[in-house]
Formats: structure tokens, C-alpha cells, sequence
């Protein structure tokens, strides 16, 4: 993992050289909390909620416009400072705790002096896509987080006014909705579902935002973890709904703060464009990760013969170096883990790739994970090999043949052979991992 990682910042660096890098100078955000509502329930946590997102956004350098139970037109106001702002931000944020609702696939938010009483009071709401609409404005990542899905009685009002037929397309909770490219999007729940308000100063969603916004973790691994947060402190009863379409890594505090985001006018990019200056951090490196690395990214482009002779070369150098002595084999390894294994794997979607969850089965035999799905050479084939530690520590190395192309990073046709690798910690009975390369997976390990 270490080597991949220094080959990762290595490739970043070269690339910046030709591009120039994005780095994140200016952030701004807009936090609001609506909980004194005059014609609907009050919401205790809102208010509370917001006060600590904004305080937080500021330890992470951000210019946080702010709104606590504003009606309509202080609403509108901030969204217009808001939108300013983000023109020429590199980071722009938009949070929000309180009621909401979706009528005819459309979210709205909710400033606490509107009624609706009929559908002409919608304009009285905020609509979600005019706040995306400005967000797209910043210029490296823009992130869109809402925490409202509760239920809100004022939609029983408008399912009446306007009657049965026309009613059907409303839903509890929010409409789902994909973030463009460059943009994170997370619901405190699923689309369709309400979520908590919770019983403390926090709601369990917000409480999630607040432990994990300032670690020094990528963007896309702190949204990850928040939900499994609430997932695991609503006892698995509240799952928040996640939608990422970034490119490349970006930090809100850490040693690095690079977003690399090409314009969306410009045309499709050249895949192996960037394959040159890989390869030479590859070398550089030269280790079996540096190379699987570089087939899983440039697998058509024309240093993937050489990345291929370079792993045959170090198998065989390997093979020379493997002790005459059985018994050695086995120093450093253990047992404690020997046994059959269920494995899930769950890759979120990304953008325009369909998310997927695939199961295969495992045996550990002396800590060597050995796991096989399909058959080999035919599409939709999956291996999985590696060590576990005897501290339950594992890097795995992951090789297939891509299934429908609809699932594929990029598109690839059916058949098309790639390489990952996982980073796993096991426990007695059970294991998590998660997918280095390409697209955020994470598997699960259970022992029959």
C-alpha cells in the first residue's frame, strides 16, 4: 500500500507539471438550520445542527455564510450571496437541516414561514437544483449535503389540494438525485426514506458530519465513513444516500489538497495520455504493486507489454529466492483465520458507472485468502488472492475480466481484464476491505 501510494503522488506530481495543479485557495459555504417552523412542526436539532457545521467548516478554512430558522427572504438572500461566492471559489458547500420535500421529482427546502396549501406555495420553498446549479460555479469540488429527510405532515395538505391523480407523485422523503462531475452528494437517509431527528444536540446524521469532516481522510473516505456511521448507530435502520462523481483526491485538511476535475466542455480525454508519465513513476518504484498498478490504468496503451515482462521478471526473481526448507514456509504466518468465507463486494456508483454487489466464497489455508468467481477467461471473472497477518492485517491483489460495461469504470466492452488491490483487517470471525484502485468498493469477510 505504501508503494502504491508513493507511486499514486508520484504520477500526481508529473501530471501537475504538464496541467498545473487545482489547488483548493478559496472555500465557501452556505449552512442553514430551519427548525422554528410557524405552520409546521418543530424541529429541535436544526438550529444546533447548523451552529456546529459552519464552526467546523471554518476550522477547515472556509468563508461560511450563515442562516439559522430564516423565513423566505433571508433564505433567497443567502442563496444569492451564496452563489456569488461560489463563481470564484475552488471549494464550494452547501449544507441544510430541516424540513424538505419532493413533489414531482423535484426537492425543495423549507424556510419556517412557509404554508402549503396548495402547489402555487411551492415557490415559497427553495428548489435543491437552483442551489446545484450555483455549486457548479466553484471550480475543483463541490459538495451538497442535506439533512431533511424528515417527515414533513405539510405534504398530506398539498396530496389533498391537489388531488389523488396528480398526488401519486409525491413520496416521503426526497427524489433521488446524481451528482454531476466534480460534486458529492449526501441525504442523511435514502431517497424515499425519513430519517431522525435524534434526541441530543446533534440529529445522528450531523453527528456523523461532525466526527469525520475534519480528519485528515480523502473527501470521497470521509463521506464513506459518515454513512456507515449512521448505519451502524441507527442500528441499520438509517442508511444516508451517497452520490460521488469526483476525479482524482482531494483533502479538506491533510498534507495534500489537490481536486483534478477536467472542464466539462472539454472533449473525452485521451486514455492513455497520462500513461508515459505513470510508467516512469512505475519504474521508478519498480515493485509488482507499480506495475499491476499501471496495467489496471493504461491496460491498452503502449507500456502495458513492458509492465507485463517486468512482473514475469520479478515472479521468476521470486520463485529463485523461495527457501529449499518447507518448514520456513510457514514463519510468519498463521492459522487463526483457516477456514470457508463468505465475501461481499458493494461499489457504489460513480457518475454514469452502476454501483453492484457480487458474492464469492473463500478458504484461508496457513493465512493464504484464496477466492475465485466464474470461470477463468470468461467475463464477469474475479480472483482474489493474498496473506492475512497473523495481526489480522491483509493486502490483497484482485485480477478479472469486466462483466456488462455498464458496471465498467470507463465503459470497457465485456471481457476486458483489470487488477486491484484491497487493504483488509480480519478479526476473529469476520473481516472489512476496501478496494484501492479504480472506484470505491468495499467487501466484507464473514467465516461460515
Amino acid at each position: 500500500m505504501v508503494e502504491l501510494c508513493k507511486l499514486w503522488l508520484v504520477f500526481l506530481f508529473a501530471c501537475c507539471l504538464g496541467n498545473g495543479p487545482a489547488l483548493a485557495e478559496k472555500r465557501v459555504a452556505l449552512v442553514i438550520g430551519n427548525g422554528a417552523y410557524a405552520y409546521a412542526p418543530r424541529l429541535s436539532n436544526p438550529t444546533h445542527d447548523a451552529e456546529d457545521v459552519a464552526a467546523a467548516l471554518k476550522r477547515s478554512n472556509f468563508d461560511v455564510i450563515f442562516g439559522a430558522d430564516v423565513r423566505q427572504p433571508e433564505m433567497q438572500e443567502a442563496a444569492i450571496r451564496f452563489a456569488r461566492a461560489a463563481s470564484n471559489a475552488d471549494v464550494a458547500v452547501f449544507y441544510y437541516s430541516g424540513h424538505a420535500m419532493q413533489f414531482g421529482g423535484v426537492n425543495y427546502l423549507m424556510p419556517i414561514d412557509a404554508k402549503l396549501d396548495d402547489e402555487a406555495d411551492l415557490r415559497r420553498f427553495t428548489r435543491v437544483d437552483d442551489i446545484l446549479s450555483d455549486l457548479q460555479q466553484a471550480k475543483n469540488l463541490r459538495i451538497l449535503v442535506l439533512d431533511s429527510c424528515r417527515d414533513n405532515p405539510l405534504a398530506e395538505n398539498l396530496k389533498r389540494s391537489i388531488g389523488q391523480t396528480r398526488g401519486a407523485s409525491m413520496t416521503r422523503g426526497l427524489s433521488k438525485m446524481e451528482a454531476p462531475r466534480g460534486t458529492i452528494i449526501s441525504f442523511s437517509t435514502q431517497a424515499g426514506q425519513t430519517a431522525d431527528d435524534g434526541r441530543g444536540r446533534n440529529s445522528p446524521y450531523t453527528t456523523a458530519f461532525l466526527k469525520h469532516i475534519e480528519e485528515p481522510e480523502e473527501i470521497g473516505d470521509v463521506f464513506r465513513e459518515i454513512s456507515s456511521d449512521v448505519y451502524e448507530a441507527s442500528g441499520k435502520e438509517q442508511l444516508p444516500e451517497l452520490s460521488l462523481s469526483i476525479v482524482g483526491r482531494f483533502y479538506l485538511n491533510g498534507p495534500v489538497s489537490v481536486a483534478v476535475t477536467p472542464p466539462a466542455s472539454s472533449p473525452p480525454a485521451d486514455p492513455c495520455a497520462a500513461a508515459e508519465a505513470h510508467w516512469k513513476a512505475a519504474e521508478a518504484i519498480g515493485t509488482s504493486a507499480a506495475y499491476v498498478d499501471h496495467l489496471a490504468r493504461f491496460q491498452t496503451c503502449a507500456f502495458a507489454n513492458l509492465a507485463k515482462a517486468r512482473l514475469d521478471d520479478l515472479k521468476q526473481t521470486s520463485a529463485l529466492r523461495i527457501p529449499s526448507n518447507p518448514s520456513s514456509n510457514a514463519a510468519g504466518r498463521t492459522r487463526d483465520f483457516d477456514g470457508s468465507w463468505d465475501v461481499t463486494v458493494s461499489c457504489a456508483s460513480a457518475g454514469t458507472v452502476k454501483g453492484y454487489v457480487r458474492w464469492l466464497s473463500a478458504t484461508v489455508t496457513d493465512g493464504a485468502f484464496h477466492a475465485e468467481d466464474q470461470s477463468s477467461g470468461k467475463p464477469n471473472w474475479l480472483l482474489i488472492d493474498g496473506d492475512i497477518a497473523p495481526d489480522g492485517k491483509a493486502t490483497f491483489t484482485a485480477k478479472g475480466l469486466t462483466g456488462d460495461a455498464v458496471y465498467s469504470v470507463g465503459g470497457v466492452k465485456s471481457g476486458t481484464s483489470y487488477a486491484y488491490t484491497i487493504d483488509a483487517q480480519f478479526e476473529r470471525r469476520r473481516g472489512t476491505g476496501k478496494r484501492n484502485e479504480l472506484r470505491p468498493c468495499t467487501l466484507t469477510f464473514a467465516k461460515r
